[in-house]
């Protein structure tokens, strides 16, 4: 453009940043479109009650056969990239706009009942065995958890009456008996137990990955062990599957493993690739997880929770698994 008067290139600058902005504006309008939640159109059955696997499929909320992988899934139009469900409750981590996202609580029909924004990327939901207790993390600064100088958020929200933590940096933190006040402290992956105040999460602190055990009601987090990420508890809460970093550098991996909390014995799990996902408990003895390829695309595996036999394909296509019933 060195040979165009000022006026010219000005006048050109100025339509260009036009067509770009109505390019922004149209896309944004679009996604938002595509974001509405809605009722769900492979079915008006189409519930939270028992039987089925609870999945996001091409950022939609569905429903699949946890024993068939090749069968039909019912698929509903409202668009979710984290989804999670427990007793009739579920959760929606919805995009409404590019930029922006919310949570969505569903009844047992998919019926919206409460929605919020929530700040950043979404990345872990899960949903307490009652149904009462709602939990979320995102990202607010960096997109991995091998990123370095990443950040998270994570909330809590108590759906019978309505209190919200928007982030447990609020509570205090207690380490081999003593308080601990690492102003670098980054939280993720909550799992509930059945009684709906103590929670396990992962806390990062100081250059290391602690395992804390949580007393919503008293707001207090306590130091379990280290080397934990995206933690689940079991249906008899007596163990915790999770995350586990490749000689400690998350650049390598993750494997999954099993802790036995009142020995604090590990198994490892059979499956052998890496596993960036917060496994669910399929039952007492089974996990399921999200695996991506070399494409990106994901799919949803299963694999005995005491280290035998070899993992199964539950759902192609598929992540975020959430058991029904």
């Amino acid at each position: 453009m060195s040979g165009l008067s000022l006026r010219t290139r000005m006048a050109v600058a100025a339509a260009v940043t036009v067509v770009l902005a109505a390019v922004a504006v149209g896309y944004v309008s679009a996604a938002a479109g595509r974001a509405k939640p809605g009722r769900p159109a492979a079915s008006q059955s189409m519930t939270l009650d028992d039987g089925p696997l609870l999945v996001v499929t091409d950022r939609h909320l569905a429903l699949a056969d946890r024993t068939d992988p090749t069968a039909p899934r019912q698929i509903s139009d409202l668009e979710c990239v984290r989804v999670y469900a427990a007793a009739g409750t579920g959760v929606c981590i919805r995009p409404v706009s590019a930029w922006e996202y919310q949570l969505v609580v569903l009844d047992r029909l998919l019926r919206p009942t409460r929605s919020f924004p929530v700040p950043g990327l979404p990345n872990r939901a899960r949903v307490s065995p009652s149904g009462r207790m709602v939990a979320w993390t995102t990202f607010v600064g960096g997109d991995s958890y091998a990123a370095a100088g990443f950040s998270t958020r994570t909330g809590i929200m108590d759906m019978r009456t309505g209190a919200m933590v928007s982030t447990l940096e609020d509570f205090s933190v207690t380490r081999e008996g003593r308080a601990f006040q690492a102003i670098d402290r980054n939280y993720w992956g909550v799992t509930f137990s059945a009684d709906d105040n103590l929670f396990y999460a992962t806390m990062a602190a100081e250059g290391r990955n602690y395992l804390v055990r949580g007393d919503y009601a008293a707001r207090t987090l306590q130091t379990v062990t280290t080397g934990v990420e995206c933690p689940s508890l079991s249906p008899d809460g007596t163990r915790i599957a999770f995350k586990q970093a490749i000689g400690g550098d998350p650049e390598l991996g993750w494997r999954l493993a099993v802790l036995q909390l009142s020995t604090m014995s590990l198994t490892m799990v059979s499956e052998a690739r890496s596993v960036d996902d917060q496994p669910a408990w399929l039952d007492a003895a089974t996990l399921a997880y999200t695996v991506r390829g070399s494409d990106g695309s994901p799919e949803i595996w299963s694999a005995a929770a005491d280290g035998t036999g070899q993992p199964r394909l539950l759902a192609a296509g598929a992540e975020s698994p959430a058991p029904l019933g």
